[in-house]
């Protein structure tokens, strides 16, 4: 679970924690493992500053906490506070651009060539996927892995984010797909064509930043139009 520290001091001496925290930078270089950091000043108290830093779970936090170059910068700082700075930890149980973050690596680990990938990393264990295109809903990581290498088996394809929107826990994804039919595909045998379709997605998100659910809506009869299945239809 994403992590977040936030650090709370008065000083008068601004100008010198910068560049403290700077050298904290450049010392701890390939070390540390923060992964975003953000200072606010009260607009009602110029000398009340607040440090935001984000990591990516409570364990790298405390390994941070824990190297030798963290202690000697603290002490540094504490010495440039007017008052003994505070701490407060937290761990994020809501953060929507992690939502988005997560759903635009989905696309990217569906895209691509054999066996499908884990997905351990962006769908929990029993993911409920909703696709109007089949009978019953895929169920846990087995049966999407299963959807997604009869996709890779019949074409090399991409994924385009057009757009996306997060609200609350839900993520929508506006995608543009283009493939190569290379292999058969719902009986459908190779016809060498490049194809091309629109659709969007919605996929509802844990507080962790996992995937739980998807609800799908893309141009599938476009996609058979494309494929000549239509033609021999209407024949």
């Amino acid at each position: 679970m994403t992590f977040v520290q936030l650090i709370d001091c008065k000083t008068s001496r601004f100008d010198e924690m910068n560049r403290l925290m700077d050298t904290w930078v450049e010392q701890t270089k390939g070390k540390r493992t923060a992964t975003h950091s953000v200072i606010g000043k009260d607009r009602s108290d110029a000398s009340h500053f607040i440090e935001i830093v984000e990591f990516p779970s409570y364990e790298e936090a405390m390994r941070n906490s824990n190297l030798p170059e963290t202690d000697r910068i603290f002490q540094e700082m504490v010495a440039l506070c007017d008052e003994m700075p505070t701490f407060t930890d937290l761990d994020v149980v809501r953060d929507e651009q992690l939502y988005e973050a997560t759903a635009r690596r989905f696309f990217e680990e569906v895209a691509g060539k054999g066996a499908a990938p884990t997905f351990n990393d962006v769908l929990i264990e029993d993911y409920h996927d909703h696709d109007p295109a089949n009978p019953q809903d895929n169920i846990g990581l087995d049966a999407i892995r299963r959807e997604v290498e009869m996709w890779r088996s019949g074409f090399d394809f991409t994924f385009t984010i057009e757009d996306q929107l997060a609200q609350g826990d839900l993520v929508c994804t506006r995608w543009t797909w283009n493939g190569l039919h290379k292999g058969d595909f719902m009986g459908i045998e190779a016809t060498g064509k490049k194809v091309s379709m629109t659709g969007c997605t919605i996929q509802r998100c844990t507080p962790d930043g996992k995937i739980a659910e998807g609800w799908w809506q893309y141009d599938r009869l476009g996609l058979m139009e494309q494929l000549g299945v239509l033609d021999a239809l209407e024949q």
